[in-house]
């Protein structure tokens, strides 16, 4: 069975409700949270009922924090390769509104997980929060299983060798420190941007090294500047390349966008969705004196990161 996603929690059809899932915002899908789904699923093999997680979109910090920066981690489609990677068959996308938010901890359970979803077991983190005013509380979470007939499972901490617990927030210190290796320990996998292919300037192009263009949007923004990089075409090839994330200085100031220059490639991308992983970082993003210093310093970086993710080539 393949990943489905569920847009709703009333009115669902007999397929989409009865799910053993796993609760909370997902978002990077990391090792924490594959963690809290691999409980889920051991209740649904147990239990012979399909794999679901439940999130919200928007993510509640966009409702309540709306001129926040940018935090997200993954775009929805992202999420769903990765949880579908993990074996979920339902993803409940549920819209996070007014009327989500008005909702207690124990409304929440009540219209939202038993009468709605019909939940069958819930898997959460140690640190669950859910309705109103963050109330509802693992312990809330297990007592409102007693009495609404549904198991509870909560998963521990998840941590690193060296203690550090995993947490999306610990995902966003990293890449905006500069520490995408950090990030991806902590992922389970390479942090990546996926978007359309722009047309920007095309001086790139002009220059000897044609550049894909994808906008940052709504992704948390890691600390500007190059890394080298490994990016997915839409047929599933992989290509090493070397990106620089930032707002262009030297050519003109643009929105946020990471600017990739796929090594040894020369197809035209434009308008196809295409995924970057950051591997390393290289340096600070510059502003050069000159178009030749900044063409010598792009030669320098296309070594560095060949060495990293092209050795040999």
């Amino acid at each position: 069975m393949s990943l489905k996603t569920v847009n709703a929690w009333k009115d669902l059809p007999a397929e989409e409700r009865g799910a053993s899932v796993a609760l909370g915002n997902f978002d990077g899908v990391h090792r924490g949270h594959q963690q809290v789904v691999a409980q889920a699923a051991k209740a649904a093999l147990a239990d012979h009922t399909p794999l679901g997680v439940i999130t919200f979109d928007p993510h509640p910090r966009r409702l309540f924090r709306p001129t926040e920066p940018a935090f997200k981690l993954m775009t929805h489609a992202q999420q769903a390769r990765a949880l579908g990677g993990l074996g979920v068959d339902l993803l409940y996308l549920l819209p996070f509104d007014f009327e989500m938010a008005s909702f207690g901890d124990r409304e929440f359970v009540e219209k939202v997980l038993v009468q709605g979803l019909g939940v069958k077991h819930v898997a959460a983190g140690f640190d669950i929060s859910f309705g109103r005013g963050r109330t509802g509380s693992a312990d809330l979470l297990r007592s409102y299983g007693q009495e609404y007939g549904f198991t509870v499972s909560i998963a521990e901490p998840v941590a690193g060798k060296d203690g550090e617990k995993f947490s999306s927030t610990g995902v966003r210190d990293a890449l905006r420190d500069g520490h995408p290796e950090q990030a991806a320990r902590i992922l389970g996998r390479p942090f990546a941007i996926e978007g359309v292919v722009r047309r920007g300037q095309q001086l790139g192009r002009q220059l000897g090294f044609p550049t894909a263009n994808v906008e940052v949007e709504d992704y948390v923004v890691p600390k500007l500047g190059v890394y080298a990089t490994r990016t997915r075409l839409p047929d599933g090839r992989e290509v090493p390349g070397v990106a620089n994330l930032g707002n262009n200085p030297t050519t003109g100031i643009v929105e946020t966008r990471l600017e990739t220059w796929l090594f040894d490639f020369d197809e035209d991308l434009y308008g196809q969705v295409l995924e970057t992983d950051l591997i390393a970082f290289l340096r600070p993003e510059l502003k050069f004196d000159s178009l030749e210093l900044m063409i010598e310093q792009i030669r320098r970086d296309e070594q560095a990161a060949r060495a990293i993710v092209a050795p040999g080539f």
